[in-house]
Formats: structure tokens, sequence, C-alpha cells
């Protein structure tokens, strides 16, 4: 993914070339269907090629094992779309995240996932009724890039409501 921002986006973009870092936010973006994803860096453990999941199949969630350790494993494109992901030929990776408790999960993803740093001022709260309303329940804020001269929408996702830390029993799948 070949992406650089689209600064028409936002009315607060600051000019100045000489903008401190922590203005800026690293996000890992991936596709999952027809959906740009990200997750904040700071989230991200590692990637890794895809290991395959075990478990029931009846549900977005499975079991993984990496590096001797078992963690839960999720399929975004069954959990947002209802439909296992596709078996894809050639290489998948695996993105390892942490939730805010420090729980380890994995994501898989069937394309290389790309890095960009996006000022802050580009990054919206997603409204609480479309979050509510739809199965991007998952993401918490949206911003919007350019790759290859077209116009991206990537949702930008909330890893507590992917694997809810213990006691979040209100954001069960």
């Amino acid at each position: 993914m070949n992406t650089k921002t689209n600064y028409s986006y936002t009315n607060s973009f600051e000019s100045s070339l000489g903008q401190e870092k922590s203005h800026l936010r690293k996000l890992l973006i991936f596709q999952i269907g027809t959906l740009h994803l990200a997750l904040p860096v700071e989230s991200v453990k590692k990637i890794t090629h895809y290991t395959p999941m075990e478990g029931s199949g009846t549900t977005a969630l499975g079991l993984i094992y990496v590096d001797e350790k078992e963690m839960t494993a999720i399929d975004l494109h069954q959990r947002l779309f209802r439909v296992p992901q596709p078996e894809k030929e050639g290489r998948q990776f695996l993105i390892l995240a942490k939730n805010s408790i420090d729980e380890l999960f994995g994501i898989l993803v069937p394309q290389t996932p790309s890095m960009l740093d996006l000022p802050i001022s580009q990054i919206r709260m997603l409204p609480d009724s479309y979050r509510r309303g739809d199965t991007l329940e998952i993401a918490s804020h949206v911003t919007r890039i350019e790759d290859n001269e077209q116009l991206l929408t990537v949702f930008i996702l909330d890893v507590d409501r992917l694997v809810p830390p213990m006691g979040m029993a209100e954001f069960l799948f």
C-alpha cells in the first residue's frame, strides 16, 4: 500500500513543517474484505507468518500457538462479514497485538500490512450511533487517506473491543 495522507480532510491541519512527532499517530493499516482497518502501532507486538487457527469454527475466535504460547486469534473477516476468511494461496500474515491489560491476540490478514504516520488532526472519533448499529462496533476512530490517487476510509480498531479485558462483560461477542 503506497499511501499518503489527504490533508483536505481536516480543517485543523497545521502546515508547519516543524510539527512535533507527538502530533503524529503511527498506524498499522491492513485490509479485510472491502474494509481498510488499522491498529495503533503501540498495540502491535509483531507481525509474523500465518499460523493456522484451531477451534470450533462456529465463531470468529480461535486458538493459535506462537512461540510455544497459546493465544486467542480473531478471524475479522468472519466477525465483520459473517463468513470465514477465504482460503488464500501464498503468504498470509498474523498481526500479534495486545489489549489494555497486555493480553496477546492474533489477527489473520491476507496481505502485508503497511505502516503510516498520520497527523492526529486527521483522526476522528466514530459517532456512538454508528458503532452501535454496525458490525464495526470494534472501531473507535476513522480517518481518510489517499492511496494511488484513491481516497480510502480507514477504521481504527479498539483493541479492548476486539479482546475485552476481564470484567468488561458488556463487550462480549
